[in-house]
């Protein structure tokens, strides 16, 4: 595809491929994409970049998962800043209930296929945002780190953009 578009923005680790070049100024609220371990970066890197190229300001953190709880509970400030907060995890799926306990902004599970033992390529993080007992989190399917980052820009779109407003 970068063929056609040359100059285009590539983004090997994320997947990405983004036209034009340049995310445009960023507006609305702030989008904190977290990855809970390194090995969630790629799909977290996909969400992040899906913001920044949606118009919003955005920060990407990565390992505060919660095997090291006080690197998430590091990040507090940040998270209590966000409109919306994107939680990319696999293994146990644990984080995004943890984040929603700490924020009040929406949460959005994003399970990654990675992980090792009984984690079924996701699976096991999925069921686990899915039934999160911690209010505010949505979740999107299993590596959709797109989906994951167009819909924390939908939600922290300027209001003047909101589609249906009145």
């Amino acid at each position: 595809m970068q063929q056609h578009l040359p100059d285009a923005a590539h983004y090997p680790e994320a997947r990405l491929l983004a036209w034009p070049p340049e995310p445009p100024p960023p507006s609305g609220g702030l989008v904190a994409v977290l990855a809970a371990g390194t090995s969630d970066l790629p799909v977290a890197t996909e969400a992040y970049l899906t913001a920044r190229y949606l118009g919003r300001p955005s920060e990407l953190v990565v390992d505060v998962g919660v095997a090291g709880l006080h690197r998430v509970l590091g990040r507090l400030e940040l998270l209590r800043e966000a409109r919306a907060v994107v939680v990319a995890a696999g293994m146990d799926g644990a984080l995004p209930s943890v984040v929603a306990g700490l924020t009040g902004a929406p949460v959005i599970g994003l399970p990654t296929s990675v992980g090792y033992g009984a984690s079924f390529g996701g699976i096991a993080a999925l069921l686990a945002m899915l039934n999160a007992c911690a209010p505010g989190v949505g979740v999107v399917n299993i590596d959709n780190g797109y989906g994951a980052g167009h819909l924390a820009a939908q939600i922290t779109a300027p209001n003047e953009s909101k589609v249906g407003t009145a």
